[in-house]
């Protein structure tokens, strides 16, 4: 448990690379034997995956005091309306923190900020603190399943 729970949060720069692998991998690593290995590895990415991330979202990172990442998230606008949300994490000594709070009002304001009305994300069954996380802000189940590398993945959303 950290003594010194002051963070601060702005967009990732590449720079934070390393940091967010780190936050991915120790975040999900509980979950590891829960998704198939494919699953896992587009979960925790890897220096190229998140390059392309880096490209193509607005990534989110949150830092302690010593300039380590702690917890990051992802998110993009995917047509005219709405936006998407991905990899959240957050390291476990830090969750309950309120850094979850702060990336996912990031994540939001963002895609208010790109025009998008409506927010979905995708969870996977294992997450069940995640999901009620995400039910507390408001999102909602919408009955869609797709397949995530042979694990059911469920699609929340939310209007904003």
């Amino acid at each position: 448990m950290h003594a010194e729970r002051n963070f601060s949060l702005s967009k990732a720069r590449v720079s934070d690379s390393a940091g967010i692998l780190d936050c991915l991998r120790e975040a999900f690593e509980p979950y590891r034997t829960a998704y198939t290995p494919e699953g896992f590895l587009d979960t925790v990415l890897t220096p190229e995956t998140l390059e392309h991330r880096l490209r193509t979202m607005a990534i989110f990172v949150v830092k302690d005091g010593n300039n380590a990442v702690v917890g990051t998230v992802g998110c993009n606008r995917v047509d005219a309306q709405e936006g998407h949300i991905r990899g959240m994490a957050v390291r476990a000594s830090w969750q309950g923190c309120g850094v979850a709070q702060q990336l996912l009002e990031a994540a939001e304001s963002e895609l208010r900020r790109q025009g998008c009305r409506r927010v979905t994300l995708d969870t996977t069954e294992p997450l069940q603190r995640a999901i009620s996380f995400y039910k507390r802000n408001g999102y909602r189940h919408t009955g869609k399943v797709g397949d995530f590398f042979g694990m059911p993945l469920y699609e929340y959303a939310k209007n904003l």
